[in-house]
């Protein structure tokens, strides 16, 4: 297992603690905006966890291609440098995409609350 993101003053921003999380999906998953919010303690934080993504394109190795909607669905695909620049960065990584939504989704979905140790 990976060892979880310590939160403390020192990196107490949510959008480089969402960055964080997001580094650590591994190549061929996904996950929510809603899985990093509850990892973080903001459950009902998954809208501020979009605005990092939103963000994220300025940010070094954040691979936000790999967060999506709760179904699996690309919402996040107009903030890449062309429509469709989110499909294919997730099929080279073997993550199939059909009709802007992953397919087998269950499969490819990485949460971090059970795939991260929280201390």
């Amino acid at each position: 297992m990976v060892k979880p993101i310590k939160l403390s003053e020192a990196n107490a921003d949510f959008f480089d603690r969402v960055y964080q999380v997001v580094r650590l999906i591994p190549k061929g998953r996904a996950t929510s905006y809603g899985a990093i919010a509850a990892y973080l303690g903001a459950k009902s934080g998954s809208r501020m966890v979009g605005w990092a993504m939103n963000a994220a394109h300025g940010q070094e190795g954040v691979p936000a291609q790999r967060v999506v909607n709760r179904n699996g669905m690309l919402t996040g695909k107009m903030h890449f440098e062309t429509p469709t620049k989110m499909e294919e960065l997730l099929q080279l990584e073997g993550v199939e995409v059909v009709d802007d939504k992953i397919v087998n989704w269950k499969a490819v979905f990485w949460n971090p609350m059970t795939e991260l140790e929280i201390d």
